[in-house]
């Protein structure tokens, strides 16, 4: 017979027999519909009068009492609702931090790229005053035209003195 030993150079055999699979995702969505119906007010009120027609209807003298007073199996019922519901809640919240995360990092990396476009447009608009600063600009001609004609204005009205 071989020996059956673990060899730690070899990738492990699979094993042998039915494995259960459960797809993540889907487990995941299923507990936020949970979740989300728990959260409800529709839950609320119907929890809400189930206990109460138990309670009632375990209370009616008369009538047989499969649950009384104590309410072993209505507390037993409850205490295993709140067992799951909060594993349940729990999945959920850890799915939307998960969301919460990646959409968080994708606001960062859109304004770190905000932020470098703005960057860029800051310095080109500089680079363009520089250059401005090296051409004639509107303001500046239109003084310098007003200039020319003062001059030819004041030669015009000396040269026909001078005749």
């Amino acid at each position: 017979m071989a020996d059956r030993r673990t060899r730690l150079d070899q990738p492990a055999a699979p094993r042998r027999g039915p494995r259960l699979r459960i797809d993540a995702e889907a487990f995941g969505q299923w507990t936020e519909k949970i979740a989300r119906f728990l959260g409800t007010g529709r839950f609320l009120l119907m929890q809400t009068l189930i206990i109460v027609v138990w309670v009632v209807g375990n209370a009616i003298p008369g009538l047989p009492h499969p649950d009384e007073y104590p309410f072993l199996f209505l507390t037993l019922a409850l205490s295993l609702q709140a067992s799951y519901a909060a594993p349940l809640i729990l999945l959920a919240q850890n799915r939307q931090d998960d969301r919460d995360r990646v959409n968080l990092e994708a606001d960062r990396e859109e304004a770190r790229e905000a932020k470098a476009d703005l960057d860029y447009l800051a310095r080109e608009i500089a680079a363009i005053r520089m250059s401005l600063g090296e051409v004639a600009t509107r303001d500046f001609l239109r003084a310098e035209l007003a200039r020319a004609e003062a001059a030819r204005e004041h030669r015009d009205t000396e040269a026909p003195a001078e005749s």
